[in-house]
């Protein structure tokens, strides 16, 4: 169910959904740190799914797959809020921002970690269009699997569906990635980028 499509929470589900999420609190924020890699950043990824999930369980089927609902709306708020970060440029504290800014500049001379390097290289590519032009859950599999590095049983109780039904998902999306990124071989080996 997409939090984005909202209904009010009625007053009788209220009591419900603290009660319902408490047991799973303990499993968002490591999810959130392996996402963010670093503790504030985790913290508010599980903040805001929090409050989006609030708001949208109104929409939740009782006796379905809360943990799985959760998760699903924690990586795609992850995902959301990565793309906005790369689209917004960093401005130094004190600068006049009409004038003096640098879009992914690090305004504090920070050193950035080596994954945080290689995202900003990735988000521009062949190999992330690609990935943003798969259909949402194979674009989901994919990512939680070979992106976030989840095991099969993890990603289909995450996306709530049969461990069969995430293997075919990451067999097609793999295979359209193979397909869209064809003409773009690195290595000369004759094989796709991802297999």
């Amino acid at each position: 169910m997409a939090p984005e499509e909202n209904a009010p929470v009625p007053p009788d589900r209220q009591a419900d959904f603290e009660r319902s999420v408490r047991p799973y609190l303990g499993q968002l924020y490591p999810a959130a740190l392996r996402m963010t890699r670093n503790a504030p950043d985790a913290e508010d990824l599980v903040q805001e799914t929090l409050a989006k999930a609030y708001s949208a369980f109104g929409q939740f089927t009782p006796g379905t797959n809360l943990r799985a609902w959760l998760h699903r709306i924690l990586a795609n708020t992850f995902i959301s809020g990565y793309r906005k970060r790369k689209r917004e440029p960093a401005i130094t504290p004190g600068a006049d921002p009409g004038e003096d800014w640098q879009a992914g500049r690090d305004p504090l001379g920070v050193a950035r970690s080596a994954e945080a390097e290689a995202l900003d290289r990735l988000t521009d590519s062949e190999v992330l269009r690609a990935l943003r032009d798969l259909p949402a859950d194979f674009r989901t599999a994919v990512y939680l699997a070979d992106i976030e590095g989840y095991p099969y049983r993890e990603v289909a109780a995450i996306m709530g569906t049969p461990i069969g039904t995430v293997m075919s998902r990451l067999h097609r999306g793999r295979e359209r990635l193979r397909n869209a990124l064809s003409g773009h071989r690195p290595f000369g080996s004759g094989e796709a980028a991802l297999t």
